[in-house]
């Protein structure tokens, strides 16, 4: 268990997994809402209709994708971070193609999880 919080940066932890949650609202919001919710065939409610269930998940998968950048960033293993990313993202491409989701949709969801490793690892190289 010590080498999941020895030497952790829990400043860096918690604002990546609060900046990375906070640009997911922006991303599927403003950003790319439109294009997401017509590659997967939905339709963008209003913030009364938003599944808490998934919210919740979100919100769970983003913590841990940020401690998982302080556990390396804590061991010095920069380069595992980045291979964790990348498996990541060719999961959620796979993934969005055996569901037949659009392509647009497809690359909007695996540009999220870049975007949010650039973030994280910007919280660690500062905090």
């Amino acid at each position: 268990m010590a080498e999941l919080t020895t030497g952790v940066s829990w400043i860096a932890v918690i604002g990546g997994f609060v900046a990375s949650f906070l640009l997911g609202w922006v991303w599927y919001g403003p950003l790319f809402g439109k294009q997401w919710a017509e590659g997967v065939g939905v339709e963008l409610g209003s913030s009364d209709d938003m599944p808490m269930g998934a919210m919740v998940f979100q919100a769970l998968a983003t913590f841990c994708f940020a401690w998982l950048w302080g556990v390396t960033a804590a061991n010095m293993a920069l380069l595992t971070a980045i291979l964790i990313t990348v498996t990541i993202m060719l999961f959620i491409y796979s993934n969005g193609k055996y569901a037949k989701k659009g392509d647009k949709a497809i690359m909007i969801e695996v540009a999220y999880i870049l975007a949010m490793a650039v973030v994280m690892f910007a919280f660690q190289a500062i905090f």
